[in-house]
């Protein structure tokens, strides 16, 4: 399987259900009559990331991993913005459509390429190992911290909502 097929057709499933969670997270908060983006400020930890930078962290990979694997200078990662949650949707579909928009002909060669490490200066991964050690692993996490912070705060969703739909056939 190419590094392309192993990496984004995921990320931009796993990208959908976050706009799932949030409607759901808005349904809630309707149903029990607060404001929803209190809920961006809601984190499992005192010293972890809150929702909207889980959400902002997850919207931001798939766009950095493109950018790495097709040998471009990835886009410095925005400053955490005190985002809305139609600001984060909005983020979240500029995401989609740059991963859409990636071609698995951009890839041709990456698994060659050694990927620079940003937080270890003078170090570098070859892309193969970089994407399965360190890219999906990592966005994954913050994925899976996202959907735990409101799964904690009482929002509906379970193994289906992170999961999706899945693409079944007749045996």
């Amino acid at each position: 399987m190419s590094l392309y097929d192993s990496s984004f057709p995921q990320m931009t499933r796993m990208l959908g259900q976050v706009l799932v969670w949030l409607d759901k997270a808005e349904a809630y908060a309707q149903q029990k009559k607060f404001d929803p983006e209190v809920l961006l400020n809601a984190r499992l930890a005192p010293d972890q990331w809150n929702l909207r930078r889980q959400i902002q962290t997850v919207a931001h990979w798939p766009v950095r991993l493109g950018a790495l694997l097709t040998g471009e200078e990835p886009s410095a990662r925005e400053s955490p913005e005190e985002e809305t949650i139609a600001e984060l949707r909005a983020r979240i579909g500029k995401t989609l459509e740059q991963v859409k928009a990636l071609k698995p002909e951009q890839l041709k060669g990456a698994e060659e390429r050694t990927i620079p490490l940003f937080f270890l200066p003078g170090k570098g991964m070859r892309a193969p190992e970089f994407v399965f050690q360190f890219a999906l692993p990592n966005f994954y996490f913050h994925a899976t911290t996202a959907y735990s912070i409101l799964r904690h705060n009482g929002i509906d969703v379970g193994k289906g909502d992170f999961i999706g739909s899945l693409d079944l056939r007749d045996m």
